[in-house]
């Protein structure tokens, strides 16, 4: 059916805010089923970010479009719709071999590796609770959670690292996250759905695209002057102007992500309506009633399990880092930048592709440079002031190396989406640009990655 879309029927709604949904997994599962992501009603029910939420509720008098039921599932049926609904939940045995691996063997390089593998289907299912949940908040809450939970598995994993006195470990993971979704995951979106589509270009709502690649210059921007004044010896208080410059900019960071979700929310929610949307309003509001699969308590119940199962598992991921740095004679910066964000964000990944195949460029963008809009403007100013408050010294100082591949990653990748459009060959050029930046950092030596993180005894 999208093979008849016209080219206004492709300027469809950018959703700024990541999309965490189960509709993105679910793409792995059913792939080209008519009933899967194909039809706008099934994607109108699916996606759940903070802007979509909001132009839902504004653009249809305020309705929600899930309908909530009061109902209550069985322990064994709760757990059968949330553990075994999915086949990327296969993977959920990583975690627990991974403890058992670091509990009887030590080796760091295999406890790493599985509990990466064990994250993965954690992170999916946390989405999928939060979209339940989202049901029964109504779209304001709904999108604040989805905002919230949306880059869940990399805050922890930060928190977890930070703690430790990692930050460089932090700063690297992040800077991977945004690295890894503006060119591996939109680069692979446009080839597969250039491949699809060869005979002509995918077109999306470059207005958004716009917005999103102003932020991220703005987060350069506060990530390249606490650098610059590092480099260049001219603090006016040696160690303490950096990191005071840092939590200044965090805090304006911030209130600017604040200020974009209210921009999105309330003054131009219009802008994010997709054109065929307003045609088919009436068609639309029949069939987009769904109920959640789970009651409002058991999705709050699960939240809690998944969060805090996918704390612990976090906790053994950032313990073995360095461990399977050494056994793998990997640089931690690389396994940082290229191999976290990669096996970590995996499902989402592969999400965004399929959404590009089915002509959902839109959807695909938000996946991408929504999500690293999200961590760039929340994740990193969020974890400046985290450690502020636990004491540890988080600045914004990423080193010139780490700044300046973000700062040319965000020039190409705003080049690349100023005129709307997407072919298998913009997607090519992103794809080598992301193999150029990961052999760069698997040559590059941070002597500060393990000079921060306290000695502690070895067990």
């Amino acid at each position: 059916m999208d093979n008849n879309n016209n080219k206004n029927n492709n300027v469809n709604d950018s959703p700024l805010v990541r999309i965490h949904s189960n509709a993105e997994i679910r793409a792995l599962d059913l792939e080209y089923e008519d009933q899967s992501l194909v039809s706008p009603q099934s994607l109108g029910r699916k996606k759940h970010s903070y802007d979509e939420a909001a132009h839902r509720s504004l653009g249809s008098g305020g309705s929600d479009h899930c309908s909530p039921l009061l109902m209550r599932n069985s322990v064994a049926e709760s757990i059968k719709i949330v553990v075994f609904s999915a086949k990327i939940n296969l993977l959920m045995p990583f975690g627990p071999l991974a403890i058992v691996v670091d509990k009887f063997s030590g080796h760091h390089g295999w406890v790493f590796f599985l509990s990466l593998l064990g994250i993965v289907p954690l992170a999916e299912r946390l989405g999928y609770a939060t979209e339940q949940l989202a049901c029964y908040t109504g779209p304001t809450v709904g999108g604040l959670l989805n905002a919230t939970f949306g880059n869940a598995t990399e805050l922890i994993i930060s928190i977890y690292a930070l703690r430790n006195g990692m930050t460089r470990v932090v700063q690297q993971s992040l800077l991977g996250s945004i690295l890894s979704n503006m060119l591996l995951v939109l680069g692979c979106a446009f080839f597969a759905g250039g491949l699809v589509y060869s005979k002509r270009e995918q077109v999306f709502n470059k207005g958004a695209a716009t917005v999103n690649s102003g932020l991220l210059l703005m987060a350069v921007m506060g990530l390249l002057f606490p650098a610059v004044l590092h480099s260049t010896h001219t603090e006016l208080h040696f160690g303490k102007s950096e990191l005071a410059l840092s939590r200044f900019t965090s805090c304006i960071m911030l209130v600017a992500y604040a200020a974009y979700l209210v921009f999105q929310l309330k003054s131009q929610q219009n802008l994010y309506v997709p054109v065929n949307e307003v045609e088919n309003q009436n068609d639309a509001d029949l069939d987009d009633d769904e109920a959640p699969e789970i009651s409002k308590w058991e999705a709050i119940i699960w939240l809690s399990i998944l969060t805090a199962w996918i704390s612990i598992l976090s906790e053994y991921l950032v313990d073995a880092i360095e461990g399977a740095s050494v056994k793998m004679h990997v640089p931690v910066a690389f396994i940082s930048v290229i191999l976290l964000p990669i096996v970590g964000n995996a499902a989402e990944h592969a999400g965004a592709v399929m959404f590009a195949m089915k002509d959902k460029v839109d959807i695909s963008l938000g996946v991408a440079i929504g999500s690293s809009t999200q961590i760039s403007m929340f994740g990193v100013p969020f974890c400046v002031v985290v450690g502020w408050l636990i004491g540890r010294p988080m600045d914004l100082n990423f080193q010139l190396f780490e700044t300046a591949s973000l700062f040319i990653t965000v020039l190409v990748v705003a080049f690349m989406v100023q005129e709307g459009t997407s072919n298998y060959f913009k997607g090519l050029m992103l794809i080598f640009c992301y193999i150029i930046v990961a052999a760069s950092y698997f040559v590059h030596v941070d002597p500060t990655s393990v000079e921060d993180k306290p000695s502690k005894p070895s067990h």
